[in-house]
């Protein structure tokens, strides 16, 4: 559609994005914002300016006037990558010849290394015993909501999935006979993980208590709420890990959060020798880029190792 107003285009866009790309609501709304904002910049800096008039120049003075409002060149990028799908949309619907994207240099991040943790502070978590007294105390409580509790733990860490993907696991996904689950990732994307047969015995256990403790839950979702037996909701997940690595942490981290979890899991793959392609696999990237990180954390590692051990580190 020739002339189509900017706004109109951006609500075709993210209608694409939503319906036939299948992205999150949560990534749909951060599309919107960042367009949104962009379109207003253009509209009160050029005026009315159709799609294929606007050029690489006015975009590097919006992402300009960003970083002089102190943004953070993550959150850069992040628009970035925002206008490189919408004028890459764009381009497939023969609204522009080009995509003034071509020429937009992303600014560089200083990249932190994900926090994790060591894997003497997992074992104490999964052995049930508290790492602060070294007792037997267990951590998790003798009933469901215990059962509930260790459960997500364990899933977390045994297959690094994130916690939009714990929340929609479906019972029918549990693969008994190959020791794995079907986990629906970003963008609809399914992945097989392989499981242990320590997990498997543990979703089993979980679903007969679930059964036998609860009169009513929600059917066919593997985990649920302790007490509604509904599908968990993310601040709940959120508030659980963080309350027990706060508990019983040894290692202080700056993020509690379920995340910390799937960033323990591709760590101690990559520190145990695992293929930087596989652990891209199991995490569900989409680039290998995004899982390469995980190689740094793998050095940092190393260079411990050498500085205790060496004679003259």
């Amino acid at each position: 559609m020739l002339n189509e107003p900017l706004y109109s285009l951006a609500e075709r866009f993210i209608a694409y994005i939503q319906l036939e790309k299948r992205y999150s609501a949560h990534t749909c709304t951060a599309y919107r914002n960042d367009l949104l904002q962009f379109i207003d910049y253009i509209t009160l800096s050029y005026n009315s300016t159709p799609v294929e008039d606007l050029t690489h120049v006015m975009i590097r003075s919006w992402l300009a006037r960003l970083m002089e409002d102190a943004m953070t060149a993550k959150s850069v990028n992040r628009k970035i990558s925002t206008l490189k799908s919408f004028f890459k949309y764009c381009l497939r619907q023969g609204l522009v010849r080009q995509s003034p994207m071509t020429k937009v240099i992303a600014p560089k991040i200083s990249r932190r290394l994900p926090g994790y943790i060591e894997e003497k502070g997992m074992r104490a978590l999964e052995d049930n015993i508290s790492p602060v007294s070294l007792t037997s105390l267990s951590i998790f409580a003798n009933d469901f909501e215990g059962a509930t509790h260790r459960l997500i733990f364990e899933i977390f860490y045994q297959t690094g999935i994130r916690l939009s993907e714990l929340i929609s696991l479906q019972e029918f996904r549990v693969d008994k006979g190959n020791l794995s689950i079907k986990v629906m990732g970003k963008g609809g994307k399914e992945r097989i993980i392989p499981i242990s047969q320590g997990l498997l015995m543990q979703i089993g256990d979980y679903m007969d208590q679930k059964r036998s403790y609860l009169e009513e839950f929600e059917a066919g979702v593997l985990v649920v709420h302790p007490h509604s037996g509904q599908r968990l909701y993310p601040k709940y997940v959120y508030l659980t890990v963080r309350k027990y690595l706060t508990e019983h942490q040894i290692t202080t981290l700056k993020k509690k959060s379920p995340h910390i979890l799937r960033h323990t899991f591709a760590t101690h793959l990559a520190n145990n020798g695992a293929d930087l392609n596989a652990i891209k696999e199991l995490l569900g990237h989409s680039s290998l880029a995004a899982t390469q990180v995980y190689t740094h954390n793998t050095i940092e590692q190393l260079k411990k190792v050498y500085q205790q051990a060496h004679p003259k580190a």
